[in-house]
């Protein structure tokens, strides 16, 4: 859905993003992880046509950004990390004027505006004025307008910048939803641990460059080496720690009573075997679980490198 290859922007001598690549499957939600002047945003308004790369190539659904940017707005919704409103508009004047800018007819538009306005429950504000509306509520109104010409790619610049803890909860389950609906989704987020429970892929830029991108997990293995197992037996616990002692890729033990964490440095194939030898060994195996990584410890560990 979104090919980003060898992209470069530059502001005179100071290079924003630096030779990216990046590549989104249809239907998944890919976050953007990085701090302030990493390249995120930079990235973001280039794949949104609003910025002209310096040189590579940027294809929205096979189409070329730079050579066809209004077919390009077709297929794509932007949310910027800050956003006008309009004073004296309602928020169905809102939407229907965004709609009337893609060319909607104004039927398409009042049905688009009210399906909309449910998905981010809006719709008991549809006559309220937009600059009445909480931080959170524009922040949804501006996620609707963002999709009332239906576009197949999403790219959210800190959808959840601002809000209060109940907001960001919203936010989240409309992003769920949008992604059951087989939307594909670029976000950038500060907000780690979210990032985390909803994206299928993470990237991690830092100073323009793209230094680690996949599933979490994935990334997790290729900087630490290991994954961490934990695995609950219903007794025989001295017995299961020998056992997993003895095998080459278990490189540590802990644990507390019945529940071991063991710091493993296999593939799942592996995995799928030490549990196989569990059970062959008479160990009654009741929970054998992948202890899911921490987005911040990963990126503290892969940004360390530019703290100086």
């Amino acid at each position: 859905m979104l090919e980003i290859k060898n992209l470069v922007k530059k502001y005179g001598t100071f290079t924003a993003v630096d030779n990216l690549n990046l590549e989104l499957e249809k239907g998944g939600i890919y976050g953007f992880v990085g701090p302030n002047g990493a390249g995120k945003t930079t990235t973001m308004r280039v794949v949104a046509t609003l910025l002209e790369a310096t040189s590579g190539t940027v294809l929205v659904d096979g189409i070329n950004v730079a050579e066809q940017p209004v077919k390009v707005r077709g297929k794509i919704g932007y949310m910027p990390d800050f956003f006008g409103v309009y004073d004296n508009l309602k928020v169905e004047e809102y939407m229907d004027f965004y709609g009337s800018c893609y060319g909607l007819p104004k039927p398409e538009r009042s049905k688009r505006t009210d399906e909309l306005l449910e998905l981010v429950d809006l719709r008991d504000k549809r006559t309220s004025y937009v600059d009445t509306l909480s931080r959170g509520m524009k922040q949804r109104l501006c996620l609707a307008r963002s999709l009332i010409h239906n576009p197949e790619l999403l790219i959210l610049d800190e959808p959840a910048s601002g809000m209060d803890p109940r907001a960001r909860i919203e936010m989240k389950g409309i992003l769920k939803t949008l992604k059951e609906m087989n939307k594909t989704i670029l976000i950038s987020s500060h907000i780690l641990h979210e990032l985390a429970e909803l994206c299928t892929s993470i990237g991690i830029i830092e100073g323009g460059k793209l230094v680690y991108s996949g599933e979490l997990q994935d990334i997790m293995r290729k900087i630490t080496g290991k994954t961490i197992l934990e695995i609950t037996v219903l007794d025989h616990v001295d017995r299961a720690v020998n056992l997993l002692r003895e095998q080459p890729l278990v490189e540590d033990i802990s644990g507390d009573g019945s529940t071991l964490k063991v710091s493993y440095s296999g593939d799942e194939r592996d995995m799928a075997e030490l549990l196989a030898l569990l059970i062959r060994g008479e160990i009654p195996v009741i929970a054998f679980t992948r202890e899911e990584g921490s987005l911040e410890e990963v990126f503290m560990e892969v940004t360390k490198g530019f703290e100086e």
